[in-house]
C-alpha cells in the first residue's frame, strides 16, 4: 500500500509533471468519483489504471455534489423491506422507455452490481452510513419505498491528505466548512422554525465540527467526504493522476481504441497507450453553451447549471468523433434554481419551494405544477409549462411571505429573518408591502396573482392542494415542515412584506452522453441500424446516456449508476464476473 508521509513528494511529483513513459493498462479520462472507483477496481484486478483530468483541481461535479447514490438493496440501511425485484419493479415503473439507455439489461446490471460495488469500496476503506429516512422520488409509484435506498459517505479527515487536499474542486457556493449528511438539510433549513431545527444546528457546528477542528482535523461530509476517501484510497494504493492533462482525441486503430493524446502541461501531446481499454468518466457538456444551443431546447442557458465550470463536453465530442452512438443529449438532470445577478452564481432550490408560505407561478401569475415535487420533475414542469405557453415559466417566480422569510434558510445562504439589502439591490429578491405591489415589480398582472394566492390559501387552510396535490406524497411531506398542520408542505401567503425570487431551469449537469451497453461499453450505429460495441472505449456517469432516461429515481440517481458502471466497466476491463 502506499504511504503518504514517506512518499508524498515524488507522487506530488508526479500529479504536475505525468511520466511520458508510464504505461497503463487502462486510461481514465476524468478524475470525479466514478472515475476513481474504476481505477481502485482495475487497480483490485491487477491492471494499471491512469487517471488524467484536464483541470488543475481533482473530482470534477462529484466534489460538488451531495454524495447520496441510490443504491437499492447496498446492506448500508438495517431493517429495510426491499429486494432486487422490488427494486427492478420501481425502475420499470419510473423510467420511460428511450431505446438501449434505458434497456432492462442496463437496470438489471445496475441493480445487481450496485450493491457489489458498495461492499467493494467499503472493503477498500470506503466508509458509508445510509441516509436516514430519504424517500425515494416517486414512493408512491409500484415498488417504490419511503427509505432505504441512499448511501453516502460519513465523515472524513480531510487534512488525512495531507497537501493533496488543496487538490480538491471545492463548491464555491458550498466550502467544506459544513459537516452536514444530505439528510439533515430537511431539518437544517427549519433552524429557527422548530426545535429540531436548532438542535441540528448545535450538532453539526458544535459536536461535529468544532469538537474536531480542536482535535486538528477538518471534518467533511457529503460530496468532498465522497472524493477525499477515493483520493485517498487511490494514494494509498498508487494510482498514478495527472492534472492539467486534458484529452485531445481517441486513438484508433483497426476498428479498436487503444488509447488517447493527452496534452500534458507545457502544451507538449503525447499518445497514451491503453491495450485493456479507455474510460470516459469526464461528466457532461452542462457548461458547453455550442454544445447546449446544439442538443437542447431553444432558450437554455449554460449560466444556470450548478455544475463545475469545466463540465465542457470534450469527452463526449472525441467518442462522437469516432462514431460512438449517443442518447438523451436534450436531457439533464432538472431542477429549480435561483441566479444572483450581482455575481451570476446560481443557487439549487429543494426546500424552500416545498415548505409552507410559498408559491410558484409563472408570468401570469399562476401555478402551473406541485412545487414540492422532486426537482427534476419539477424542473421537466417548467420546461412543459414554458413550452405550451411560450415565455411564460423562464423564469417563473417564487412567491413568500413573510412566514416564510422568518422561519426557513433561503438559497442556502440566507438565514431566517435576514434579508440584505444586497439582495434586494440586485435584484435577487424583490420585496413589497403588498401582493399588488410585488406584481407590479415582477410585470405580472396583479389580478391574477392575487386569485391564485387566494384560492392558494384555501388549500392550505383545508390542508389539500385540489389543483397539484403539493403535499400528498410521502416525499413532498419528507422535504416540508412536520411541524406545520394540517399539511407540512401548504401554508397561506397572508402575512406582509412579500418576497420573490426568479426560478430558473437549471441541472445538475446534462444526462445525455455515449449510448452503452450493460458493460458499459461504448456503441456505434451500424450501416443495419443496430447497434455494435466499439472495442477498447468505456463510458460512465454523465459521459454517458444515463439508465435512469428521462426521470430521476431517488436521492443519488446520479452517482449511483455512475460508480455502480464504473465498477462494471473496469471489472469487464479485467475479465472480471461483475454482471
Amino acid at each position: 500500500m502506499y504511504n503518504l508521509t514517506s512518499n508524498r513528494g515524488a507522487f506530488s511529483s508526479q500529479l504536475r509533471d505525468g511520466d511520458k513513459n508510464i504505461k497503463p493498462d487502462v486510461l481514465i479520462i476524468g478524475s470525479g468519483a466514478a472515475a476513481m472507483t474504476a481505477a481502485l477496481r482495475a487497480k483490485s484486478l491487477g491492471l494499471s489504471p491512469l487517471i488524467v483530468e484536464k483541470a488543475s483541481k481533482i473530482g470534477g461535479t462529484s466534489a460538488y455534489s451531495g454524495g447520496g447514490l441510490w443504491i437499492p438493496n447496498s446492506g448500508i440501511h438495517s431493517g429495510v423491506d426491499d429486494s432486487p425485484e422490488e427494486a427492478l419493479k420501481y425502475l420499470e415503473s419510473v423510467v420511460e422507455d428511450v431505446g438501449p439507455a434505458s434497456s432492462r439489461e442496463r437496470k438489471v446490471a445496475f441493480l445487481e452490481n450496485g450493491p457489489r460495488m458498495v461492499k467493494f469500496l467499503a472493503d477498500q476503506g470506503y466508509r458509508w452510513m445510509p441516509s436516514k429516512g430519504y424517500p425515494d422520488y416517486f414512493p408512491e409509484a409500484p415498488g417504490g419505498k419511503t427509505g432505504g435506498r441512499t448511501v453516502e459517505p460519513r465523515l472524513f479527515d480531510l487534512n488525512k491528505l495531507g497537501e493533496w487536499k488543496d487538490k480538491l474542486n471545492f463548491n464555491p457556493i458550498r466550502p467544506p466548512t459544513v459537516p452536514m449528511h444530505t439528510f439533515e438539510l430537511a431539518k437544517l433549513v427549519r433552524i429557527r422554525g422548530s426545535w429540531e431545527g436548532t438542535f441540528t444546528a448545535m450538532e453539526i457546528f458544535g459536536l461535529r465540527k468544532y469538537s474536531r477542528t480542536i482535535l486538528g482535523q477538518w471534518p467533511v461530509t457529503i460530496g468532498v467526504s465522497m472524493t477525499g476517501q477515493l483520493l485517498y484510497l487511490c494514494l494509498q494504493n498508487d494510482i498514478p493522476i495527472w492534472t492539467d492533462s486534458p484529452m485531445k482525441e481517441l486513438v484508433v486503430q483497426d476498428g479498436r481504441v487503444t488509447g488517447a493524446v493527452i496534452q500534458k502541461q507545457g502544451g507538449e501531446e503525447i499518445v497514451i497507450d491503453a491495450p485493456k481499454g479507455v474510460l470516459l468518466a469526464a461528466g457532461g457538456f452542462s457548461r458547453n453553451s455550442e454544445m447546449r444551443k446544439r442538443f437542447q431546447a431553444p432558450g437554455i442557458s449554460a449560466e444556470w447549471t450548478s455544475a463545475s465550470p469545466t463540465d465542457t463536453g470534450e469527452a463526449i465530442t472525441a467518442a462522437m468523433n469516432i462514431g460512438a452512438a449517443t442518447a438523451l443529449l436534450d436531457e439533464a438532470w432538472w431542477g429549480a434554481t435561483i441566479v444572483d445577478p450581482a455575481t451570476g452564481q446560481p443557487y439549487w432550490t429543494i426546500y424552500e419551494r416545498a415548505l409552507p408560505h410559498s408559491i410558484i407561478v409563472d408570468n401570469k401569475g399562476q401555478r402551473f405544477t406541485n412545487e414540492a415535487q422532486s426537482y427534476n420533475a419539477f424542473g421537466r414542469a417548467l420546461w412543459d409549462q414554458n413550452k405550451a405557453v411560450p415565455g411564460s415559466a423562464v423564469p417563473a417566480y417564487l412567491i413568500l411571505d413573510t412566514n416564510h422569510r422568518n422561519s426557513y434558510l433561503l438559497a442556502t445562504k440566507f438565514l431566517p429573518g435576514i434579508t440584505p439589502q444586497s439582495a434586494l439591490d440586485s435584484g435577487m429578491i424583490t420585496k413589497a408591502a403588498t401582493l399588488k405591489e410585488l406584481a407590479e415589480k415582477l410585470s405580472i398582472d396583479d389580478s391574477a396573482l392575487q386569485s391564485t394566492v387566494s384560492r392558494f390559501n384555501g388549500f392550505a387552510a383545508k390542508g389539500v392542494d385540489e389543483d397539484f396535490n403539493r403535499g400528498r406524497s410521502y416525499y413532498d411531506n419528507f422535504i416540508g415542515d412536520p411541524t406545520h398542520k394540517p399539511n407540512p408542505n401548504l401554508g397561506g401567503i397572508d402575512s406582509a412584506p412579500f418576497y420573490a425570487l426568479r426560478i430558473w431551469p437549471g441541472d445538475l449537469g446534462t444526462k445525455g452522453g455515449v449510448l452503452t451497453d450493460e458493460y458499459g461499453r461504448a456503441l456505434k450505429n451500424s450501416k443495419n441500424g443496430k447497434t455494435e460495441v466499439i472495442s477498447g472505449l468505456y463510458a460512465v456517469g454523465n459521459s454517458s446516456a444515463s439508465v435512469m432516461g428521462r426521470t430521476y429515481a431517488g436521492a443519488g440517481a446520479t452517482l449511483g449508476p455512475a460508480l455502480t458502471f464504473a465498477y462494471i466497466a473496469a471489472g469487464h476491463m479485467g475479465g472480471a464476473e461483475t454482471s
